[in-house]
C-alpha cells in the first residue's frame, strides 16, 4: 500500500516533537510555561504505523470538556493536540478517544473498535539558581575590631563588582576561629559565608526585556556574578604573592574560596524526583491538594485538601 506521508519518517518523528499515547498507561508530558506543548497523538506508536480506517478523535480537557474549538489548541485532522502557550492551569489530564473501523476481508463486515489514551501534562519551569560562598581570612586576632570593619567593606566590594547584572550578596556572616595548622602554630581566621543571588532589586524590569520567563536571563546572570567573584579570589592570590612588601594583617587564604549552587522553584512550583523522575531537575507544578507559598523546592501538602487546582500558592 502507498505509505502516508506522515508514516514514512519514523526517524523524523522524533525531531517533529510527537509524544505518542500508550493504551496501557498514562503518558507524563512536560511542557515549558509559555511555550507550545508537543504534538500528542491520539495513537500509539504501532497503530500510527498501520492502516486506520475511518478514524475519528475526541479529545477532552483537564476540565473534562471537548477541546475542538479552543482557541489555545491546534487540532489536525489526523488527530494531534498542540496546546500553546503553556500555562500553569492548563496542566492536568488530557485524554483522547480514538475511533476506528475494522472491516472483515471475507464478510466486509463492519465493526467499530474504541481506544483511549491518556496523557498527563505539567507545566514546569527551570530552576531559580543562587550560589552558596564559602571563603576564609587570615586576622591577628579574634577580638579585632578590624574584623567586623573589614567584613562589611568586603560586602561592599563584592556588590559593586556584581551590581550591573542586577545581583546582590545576600545571607552573609562570619564567624571567628582559631585554627591549629599541622607543624605550625595558632592561627585566627575569619570563616564567612554569604549567598550569591540573582534578584537585587530592579531584577524585574530587565526581565520585562525578555518575552515571558525570565529564569534563562536569571540564572545566566547569576552565574556570571559567580565566575566575577570567583576571579576577585583568585586575583588576591596572586596580589598577596607579588604585590604587597609585608602582608596585611587581614589576608585571603589560598585557594579557600569554595561555591555550590542552590536551587529554587517559584510559588506553585516544586521538585519531586519520585513523582517526575523525568523532569527531575525541572520545577514542576504543585500538583491538586499541594501547594508552594514561597521559593522552596518542594510543594507542601495541604492539611484539608481544599485546592483542586494545579500551581496553588496557598491552601
Amino acid at each position: 500500500r502507498a505509505v502516508p506521508k506522515e508514516e514514512h519518517h519514523s526517524v523524523d518523528l522524533i525531531e517533529k516533537n510527537y509524544v505518542y499515547g500508550d493504551i496501557k498507561h498514562e503518558v507524563n508530558v512536560y511542557v515549558k510555561v509559555f511555550t507550545n506543548s508537543p504534538f500528542l497523538v491520539c495513537m500509539d506508536l504501532a497503530r500510527s504505523q498501520e492502516e486506520v480506517i475511518d478514524p475519528k478523535y475526541l479529545w477532552i480537557g483537564p476540565d473534562g470538556k471537548n477541546l475542538e474549538g479552543r482557541i489555545y489548541v491546534n487540532l489536525t485532522e489526523t488527530g494531534k493536540l498542540m496546546v500553546m502557550g503553556f500555562k500553569e492551569s492548563m496542566s492536568g489530564a488530557y485524554t483522547c478517544t480514538l475511533s476506528h473501523k475494522i472491516i472483515e476481508t471475507t464478510t466486509q463486515e463492519e465493526r467499530e473498535m474504541f481506544e483511549a489514551y491518556k496523557f498527563m501534562v505539567y507545566a514546569y519551569r527551570e530552576a531559580d539558581h543562587a550560589y552558596q560562598a564559602f571563603v576564609r581570612f587570615t586576622t591577628k586576632e579574634c577580638k579585632l575590631a578590624a574584623n567586623g570593619q573589614f567584613f562589611e567593606e568586603l560586602k561592599k566590594i563584592l556588590n559593586n563588582i556584581i551590581s550591573d547584572l542586577m545581583c546582590h550578596v545576600v545571607e552573609s556572616s562570619y564567624k571567628c576561629h582559631s585554627v591549629k595548622i599541622p607543624k605550625q602554630g595558632l592561627l585566627h581566621e575569619l570563616f564567612v559565608s554569604f549567598q550569591v543571588n540573582p534578584f537585587a532589586p530592579g531584577w524585574d524590569e530587565v526581565c520585562h526585556q525578555v518575552p515571558y520567563d525570565c529564569e534563562d536571563a536569571t540564572n545566566m546572570r547569576v552565574q556570571e556574578a559567580r565566575d566575577r567573584i570567583g576571579e576577585f579570589f583568585n586575583k588576591q592570590t596572586y596580589a598577596l604573592k607579588h604585590e604587597f612588601q609585608t602582608v596585611p594583617i587581614i589576608h585571603y587564604v589560598d585557594n579557600s574560596f569554595s561555591v555550590t549552587h542552590i536551587d529554587s522553584c517559584r510559588p506553585g512550583f516544586g521538585k519531586n524526583d519520585i513523582t517526575h523522575k523525568n523532569c527531575a531537575s525541572c520545577c514542576v507544578v504543585c500538583d491538586p491538594g499541594t501547594y508552594s507559598p514561597n521559593n522552596e523546592v518542594t510543594c507542601q501538602i495541604c492539611t484539608r485538601p481544599r485546592v483542586k487546582k494545579y500551581g496553588a500558592r496557598s491552601c
